[in-house]
């Protein structure tokens, strides 16, 4: 969490913001990151800096594997990835792993009630 606020205090400096506003955050279901957790890291790394109070946005994203028997993708029913259609194994994982900073909202300083 301490390099995505780097990142968009990066981006919002670039802008000419003064503050963050809001962030959003793409997290795939296999990315291994507990949403709580995020949600708690962010308060504390955000306290002091221009984020402070910035609404996080999080974006769940379900698991998608490709069938390369049916050609065509599915999402997992469990940890072991078969298809539901022939029961082949796949290891072609499309979506689910991602941890990704989406956008950033940032304060105009020109324009005071802006978002």
């Amino acid at each position: 969490m301490e390099q995505t606020i780097a990142v968009a205090i990066d981006h919002a400096h670039r802008a000419g913001g003064t503050q963050i506003q809001g962030l959003r955050l793409q997290i795939g279901a296999l990315s291994g990151v507990e949403p709580d957790a995020l949600r708690f890291a962010f308060d504390v790394v955000t306290q002091g800096t221009m984020a402070q109070g910035a609404k996080l946005d999080i974006d769940f994203l379900p698991a998608i594997c490709y069938c390369h028997h049916c050609q065509k993708e599915f999402q997992p029913e469990a940890w072991i990835y078969v298809c539901p259609d022939c029961d082949s194994l796949s290891t072609d994982i499309r979506q689910g792993k991602e941890l990704q900073l989406i956008s950033v909202a940032v304060a105009d300083p020109s324009t005071p009630d802006s978002l």
